[in-house]
């Protein structure tokens, strides 16, 4: 059964919205007519409004993704509810209540339909198209297991460690981009409104101006005539690298360069690593054959030249050998992420090797990134100065030597 959202204004004026269970839009009128309800606004939750406005409307689809904290919210309850023995349909209708998100109400609406109709929760997860490969391939293998909550739980604590660290990682970064962003709009307004005007006056002195100062007002003049084709280069440059980059060929030589930079390569890679041990550690815990799980966690680690190290890995598991090998053979993983999976083989424990590594590579990475911004925070005020000092130089020179000449 849809969800729909809706805005309306009760009988005695009040404004109020929320959402409802009904078969159609029709019928969500006639529950809220009935409620006394007079609709200004309605819609199936997850999609735009419906007004009385005929303008055209713009839907973005990255604006209907259900954000990681959501699902790992629902994740928790509905291992918290499953564990308290409530049956599977009505925990979902619960959480599709609670929950506030507006796509995902829309979604586990759906979900319980499904599940309702005799669908399994993996199949209707799957069919919603909004939880990833990772999510559903766990709850299947719960469900086959008979452990569906404590898979949920270990989706839980996984969903949560990775927002942890991309919130960690976005607040290490905020600063540097705010600096960036006022250096530029600094530089900006002196290139293409304070420099203008200083020029005209060293102009209208006939004298002969330095080489340096003829750059300067020459990257003016360009700045100012020239912004739209600026703009629209950088554009066209950003385009052609994305559609370069959505290629085979063009995904594996990024990320071979991305891997290949001095600092930022080791960042990429200790990234890439971390999220590769992590979801197979997941997965391994959740019963998911080892197979199926190295793909999964492949497709996570968003990294063409280290997926072709995971790739002669899994084809080493299905000719009987071990993991570790072909990832020691590739050159692409550390011998201590190497080493720690063999041991994990070796030992039966290779879900908790897997996630030592995965922890141990999380700190290095936020470790690093904040050294970076450590150093990139001086670096970025010298740039401003600099950029600063050179401008007011090639303007201040001149200025200096008609003086002098004057006297």
């Amino acid at each position: 059964m849809p969800v729909f959202a809706y805005k309306g204004v009760t009988a005695t004026g009040r404004s109020t919205k929320g959402w409802l269970d009904a078969d159609s839009a029709r019928g969500a009128r006639t529950k809220l007519r009935h409620e006394g309800i007079f609709l200004t606004d309605l819609s199936e939750a997850g999609d735009a409004p419906e007004s009385s406005d005929t303008g055209l409307r713009l839907q973005l689809p990255w604006f209907r993704r259900v954000p990681s904290m959501e699902l790992s919210i629902f994740t928790r309850q509905a291992a918290t509810l499953i564990s308290a023995g409530i049956p599977l349909v009505e925990g979902l209708a619960a959480l599709t209540e609670q929950t506030e998100h507006p796509r995902l109400k829309s979604v586990l609406g759906r979900v319980r339909d499904s599940v309702n109709e005799g669908s399994t929760l993996a199949d209707a997860l799957a069919q919603s198209g909004t939880f990833p490969t990772l999510y559903v391939s766990m709850v299947r293998a719960g469900e086959a297991g008979g452990a569906l909550e404590q898979v949920l739980e270990r989706l839980a604590d996984y969903l949560e460690n990775q927002v942890r660290i991309r919130n960690k990682v976005m607040s290490i970064l905020i600063y540097p981009a705010v600096m960036m962003g006022f250096a530029m709009i600094v530089v900006g307004v002196l290139v293409t409104v304070v420099l203008p005007q200083i020029t005209e006056l060293l102009t209208s002195l006939n004298q002969p101006l330095p080489f340096y100062t003829r750059w300067i007002i020459g990257i003016s003049h360009f700045a100012r005539d020239w912004w739209w084709a600026l703009g629209l280069g950088l554009a066209g440059m950003a385009a052609g690298i994305h559609a370069l980059v959505r290629t085979e060929r063009g995904r594996s030589g990024y990320d071979r360069m991305l891997l290949s930079l001095p600092v930022l390569g080791r960042v990429v890679r200790l990234l890439a690593i971390a999220r590769f041990t992590r979801t197979l550690s997941t997965l391994l815990a959740g019963g998911l054959p080892i197979v199926p799980a190295l793909g999964t966690a492949r497709d996570v680690a968003d990294n063409t030249v280290l997926g072709r190290a995971i790739d002669a890995a899994r084809v080493s598991i299905t000719e009987g050998a071990s993991i570790a090998a072909p990832l020691r053979a590739s050159g692409e993983f550390p011998p201590v992420v190497t080493h720690m999976i063999a041991v994990g083989e070796r030992s039966g424990q290779l879900e908790m090797m897997l996630a030592k590594v995965a922890d141990a590579y999380d700190e290095q990475v936020e470790t690093t990134i904040t050294r970076l911004t450590a150093l990139l925070e001086p670096l970025l005020i010298l740039m401003m100065v600099a950029i600063v000092v050179v401008i007011i130089m090639a303007t201040l020179v001149p200025l200096l030597q008609v003086t002098s000449s004057l006297n």
